[in-house]
């Protein structure tokens, strides 16, 4: 792992990881949705990192850490994933001409395994969790002489995702607030330090499956604790929150929303009917979330994040089965 001392995570590095970043992706669209503002009694705008090469948000810390590993005379990277962080390891790798292994829990996401092995990727099934899986790769790393990729404590990838809030910045200067999935953290403390540098009184508000909610827990005592991890969603998957993005984001959110996992099938409802995109669970939760914020939200201007669309066929049915997708309720009827 990088030391984050010696490799400071800070606006300033966002702002070089950004030239490094606009090489392999054009930025993704912010669009203002009518209806969502109506609904939401507030300006609404969706920032569509769904609409990555690999469908997530976190492609962009992956190009970054390729960008500063490619040279340094490794044989190759590993990590492990419920599906995102590892497909965008397994395409940076591609893309900058680097070997990579990626682990990833048994009975995993097969939308998402599949992804990752048509990089070219060595893909590995091991563990019944996120964290089992983590195991798998600490004795490869060591054995094969491979780069350990951590998810969360790797500041080239934060530094990377951060690039991200530029672009909102930029397209929104008087934002509001912004809301955010939160699983392993590199999203929300990528948002803490980039946004907060900018204008400290933007809100910041994170959402997280309440069968797999760490991160929250953590942040209302205000130290790392594990929790119960048995959501469907891949992107809230993880039974820990991590300390490096911890560290960033634990003094910088304004609030936490739990969902159940019908809400959360239900956020994917209410994006694909309200917007027209095939969201993953995580990263449409955060439409369910701003309806249970609407209070707080009237009148502002927000940012919300559909940080992924790799949801697997099962639950794009069951989501679309829903009575939201079919009826469109208002949001003081769901």
């Amino acid at each position: 792992m990088i030391d984050h001392k010696k490799y400071p995570i800070s606006y300033a590095e966002v702002l070089k990881a950004r030239a490094v970043v606009s090489g392999h992706l054009t930025p993704t669209c912010l669009t203002r949705y009518e209806n969502l503002s109506s609904l939401i009694d507030a300006e609404i705008f969706v920032k569509h990192e769904n609409h990555n090469p690999t469908g997530s948000f976190k492609v962009r810390g992956g190009i970054n850490v390729m960008h500063h590993l490619k040279n340094t005379g490794i044989n190759g990277v590993i990590t492990f994933s419920t599906g995102n962080h590892g497909l965008s390891i397994a395409q940076s790798a591609a893309w900058l001409g680097v070997e990579a292994t990626i682990v990833v829990p048994e009975n995993n996401n097969q939308v998402k395994n599949r992804s990752i092995t048509l990089t070219g990727a060595t893909l590995i099934e091991a563990g019944k969790t996120f964290e089992e899986a983590s195991a798998v790769v600490n004795e490869l790393s060591e054995k094969e002489n491979l780069y350990y990729v951590h998810p969360a404590n790797e500041p080239h990838l934060i530094n990377g995702v951060g690039t991200e809030f530029v672009e909102i910045i930029e397209a929104v200067p008087d934002l509001d607030a912004v809301i955010l999935p939160i699983g392993a953290g590199s999203e929300a403390a990528a948002a803490s330090m980039v946004l907060k540098t900018i204008n400290p009184n933007i809100q910041i508000f994170a959402v997280q499956a309440e069968s797999s909610s760490a991160a929250f827990k953590s942040w209302k005592i205000g130290e790392i604790v594990s929790s119960a991890n048995t959501t469907f969603a891949g992107g809230f998957a993880t039974g820990i929150a991590y300390e490096v993005p911890f560290e960033i984001y634990k003094n910088n959110m304004e609030d936490f929303v739990l969902l159940t996992e019908e809400e959360i099938y239900e956020g994917i409802a209410l994006a694909g009917y309200y917007t027209h995109n095939f969201v993953e669970g995580a990263g449409a939760s955060t439409i369910m979330a701003a309806i249970k914020l609407k209070e707080k939200l009237k009148s502002k201007k927000v940012v919300i994040q559909f940080s992924g669309c790799n949801a697997s066929p099962d639950e794009i049915n069951r989501a679309y089965s829903s009575r939201l997708f079919s009826e469109g309720w208002k949001a003081n009827e769901i």
